[in-house]
This record gives C-alpha cells, structure tokens and sequence, in this order.
C-alpha cells in the first residue's frame, strides 16, 4: 500500500506540474476547455436555442447569465487524480491504457452534465447554483473518479493476467 501511495503521489505531482506549463496550458488544456464550452452549448441548445459559447463561456443571449468553465471546473484535474491511480495500481500497461481510456470518457462525460446542470441551475437561482458548483458537483465529480477507479479495479482483479497483488510470502 505505501508503494502504491508513493507513485500516485509522485505520478499526480508530475501531472499537475505538466498541466501548469505554460505551452501545455496554451496547446492543451485551453483548447480542451473551450470544445467543452462548445459541446455543453450545443446540449444546451436542445432546450435553450438562445444559448451561445465563446472561448469557454457559455451564456444565454435571452438573458445574459453566463458561466466560465475555469481550471478545476474542465475535468482536467478530476482526470489526473484518476491517471495517477491507475498509473499506480499494479496491473499490465494494457488495463492501465484501457482504464485511463475509458475512465477519461467517463469523467468527462459527468462534466458536461455538471456543466450544464450548473448552466440552468444558475439561471433559475443563483444561490442553488453557489452551492451546487462550489460543494455538490467537486464531490460527485471525485466520487465519479473514485467509482470508476474502483470498478477498473475490480475488473483488473477478474481479468488482468499480471496479479495485482504479489503473494504475501
């Protein structure tokens, strides 16, 4: 287990450390940032057509509410936390590329409905939104990561021929 700890430390630190570079910022993540901005408005635009995105802003034309998708809000973090615990866990590079495949779609897609969840809910009430966006969403989007790691884990423990965990001697 402290092995285990150690790398997810060390594989997150690295990560984030990547993240926050400057052409990674620039060729990564804010493209990443403004394409969810642009899918969320175009969910959005299914039952608001007045809905429009820039950059990654996602506001109403009708009525002028708007929200930023800002660092911690792009999943890009929430995604990072679940790489590092893949990365870590003893499996074969096979399982850890299939996990970290599909738990990337899987994080990502519980990011667009909270953002546009957040979207409506701060049209209809701002302080439903506050609460929602600074406590509710942070929690399910971890347990999101937290669900989907355990999962993989389950399916790597069935399935991976490279024993997840050595015999205790």
């Amino acid at each position: 287990m402290l092995r285990f700890f150690g790398i997810f430390l060390v594989v997150q630190l690295v990560l984030f450390g990547i993240e926050m570079l400057g052409p990674v910022q620039q060729a990564v993540v804010h493209p990443w940032t403004g394409w969810l901005a642009s899918v969320s408005a175009s969910i959005v635009h299914l039952i608001d057509p007045s809905v429009i995105s820039y950059g990654r802003v996602l506001q109403s034309a009708k009525t002028g509410f708007g929200v930023s998708i800002e660092a911690g809000c792009n999943g890009v973090e929430a995604t990072i936390v679940l790489v590092a615990a893949m990365l870590a866990f003893p499996s074969s590079w096979r399982m850890k590329l299939w996990g970290i495949g599909l738990g990337f779609i899987a994080v990502q897609a519980v990011n667009l409905i909270r953002i546009v969840s957040l979207f409506f809910l701060g049209q209809w009430n701002f302080q439903v939104f506050e609460f929602a966006h600074l406590y509710m969403w942070q929690a399910l989007i971890m347990l999101d990561v937290l669900i989907v790691w355990l999962l993989w884990m389950r399916y790597v423990a069935k399935r991976d021929p490279k024993p997840a965990v050595a015999a205790a001697a």
